[in-house]
């Protein structure tokens, strides 16, 4: 488990960690979600004694990072793929990590299997493509078989074939009773892998709770009607009282009720309707309607 208290980091004047506290169980894949400048990398970097908090504590089974002998037993963790001796070949690297942790070689064969290099086991990392950096480091990770597992933005450079192998890799380390934190922008990608969500803002926790309760709360389903005759749908729809809006497409969109309710009040009017649907409520619509305030890079003229 890792608990996460009171933690909080400044630089200078700048908080990029203020107050938070959290705790990561295992058994599930847990999504750790913010906008650019959250805090995200920086509580990561505390949680592996990389960067020193100025307040609180981050705990990994009951013990701090520094204070663990072997660490690669205990963590793995993806934080900079290109973090690797570019001259050294992907075996070498490996073989270097497990040396310095009592870790067996043969287990560095496994993980090279495991994560597709087996046959460039031999080739110099800084040659590799970011898509077999990545799978290197995903490779050191596992390289200890580690109980706690941490991922930061792991699907990034993979191909659609190595997106949906981190997917069920990461499922299938949480299924093993293994504690998975991963961080990323692709809410796509974690609202079919995460079980539970922490967001963060600011440095500051938004949320902590399971993905459908988050999407829920902060994102509403709607109803997609195509209809010959918006005009009299609509005005049907608003005198039952269901908001609808028109959508790009010409088709209406209404909030707050389903779509057998819409098709019955379709067929009592005697109105002509083409299809009825609903769109169910997006990972990415309550993120962004939750954090849009705690976003520090906006684009101008990029939201809907």
């Amino acid at each position: 488990m890792i608990d996460v208290r009171n933690l909080t980091k400044r630089y200078g004047g700048t908080v990029a960690v203020d107050g938070l506290s959290f705790t990561v169980r295992p058994g599930r894949v847990t999504g750790f979600l913010g906008p650019n400048g959250a805090g995200k990398s920086t509580t990561m970097r505390m949680m592996l004694g990389l960067d020193r908090p100025t307040a609180g504590r981050v705990l990994i089974g009951g013990r701090r990072y520094r204070d663990l002998a072997e660490p690669l037993r205990h963590v793995g963790a993806l934080l900079d793929p290109g973090a690797v001796h570019g001259g050294r070949s992907a075996y070498r690297h490996l073989l270097w990590l497990a040396r310095a942790n009592r870790i067996p070689e043969a287990r560095v064969r496994r993980v090279l299997e495991l994560t597709g290099l087996e046959d460039v086991a031999s080739r110099r990392a800084g040659g590799f493509s970011l898509g077999m950096a990545q799978r290197l480091g995903i490779a050191a990770a596992l390289l200890g078989d580690p109980p706690v597992l941490l991922f930061d933005e792991p699907a990034n450079g993979l191909d659609p074939e190595g997106v949906l192998w981190i997917r069920n890799l990461m499922r299938d380390l949480a299924a093993q009773g293994r504690t998975v934190l991963v961080s990323s922008h692709l809410m796509g990608e974690t609202a079919v892998t995460a079980d539970h969500l922490i967001v963060i803002g600011r440095g500051r926790l938004l949320a902590d709770t399971t993905v459908r309760e988050f999407v829920a709360a902060h994102a509403r389903s709607r109803v997609r009607v195509r209809t010959p005759e918006p005009e009299r749908v609509r005005d049907a729809l608003a005198a039952a009282g269901i908001p609808v809006r028109q959508a790009a497409d010409g088709a209406l969109e209404a909030h707050g009720a389903e779509a057998v309710k819409v098709g019955e009040l379709a067929a009592a009017r005697g109105l002509a309707v083409h299809e009825i649907s609903t769109e169910s409520a997006s990972l990415e619509e309550a993120f962004l309607r939750l954090t849009g305030q705690a976003a520090e890079y906006r684009a101008g003229g990029a939201s809907r």
